[in-house]
């Protein structure tokens, strides 16, 4: 039995072409990679292509990895922003979000899951409306809880860009949702 393994001693084993290694590292980083990029590119089977080409590149091109710029997370995060960004960049979108059927939920309380249900759409519908840096820097920050440090490294910005995407991200939110909200559609 092995001895547990940083994440970076890990990729050291995966840059060697060690298999199980890489079983292991993406054990690790896969849960925390699909809900980034479901955020990020709005759509699940998107994310789930968006992870799987970022696993690729994960195994060949570990050799890349430099510890000493960041972790693991970090590095691997950046993979999967990027693919979703240039999936984003060549994705023509056929239908809106809205067309989507809602999944039944299994909540105790039917209103209740009802409610929480149409804020999620109405959050998604926005979300899909923002710029794509912007919606990823939404996402690796509220979503994911990244610093603005790792969200910079994932962006290739700075963090005080980060800032001003976070800003601008949340105001167009702000704005969005205000203009989608029920009792002003009504009217």
């Amino acid at each position: 039995m092995y001895a547990v393994e940083t994440p970076a001693a890990l990729m050291a084993r995966v840059a060697a072409g060690d298999a199980r290694a890489f079983t292991a590292i993406v054990g690790e980083l896969y849960g925390p990679a699909l809900r980034v990029a479901v955020r990020v590119a709005g759509n699940r089977a998107e994310a789930e292509d968006a992870v799987q080409a970022a696993l690729t590149r994960l195994w060949t091109e570990a050799g890349r990895f430099d510890a000493s710029k960041g972790s693991v997370g970090g590095w691997f995060r950046r993979i999967v922003v990027n693919q979703c960004l240039d999936r984003r960049r060549r994705l023509k979108v056929v239908a809106p979000l809205e067309a989507a059927a809602a999944v039944a939920s299994e909540q105790p309380d039917p209103f209740e899951a009802t409610a929480a249900n149409a804020r999620a759409r109405r959050v998604d519908a926005a979300m899909a409306r923002l710029n794509p840096r912007q919606r990823a820097a939404i996402a690796l920050f509220h979503g994911d809880g990244a610093s603005m440090a790792e969200i910079a490294a994932a962006l290739d910005t700075t963090p005080k860009a980060v800032e001003g995407l976070l800003a601008r991200a949340r105001n167009e939110l702000s704005t969005l949702l205000a203009s989608d909200r029920p009792e002003t559609r009504d009217q």
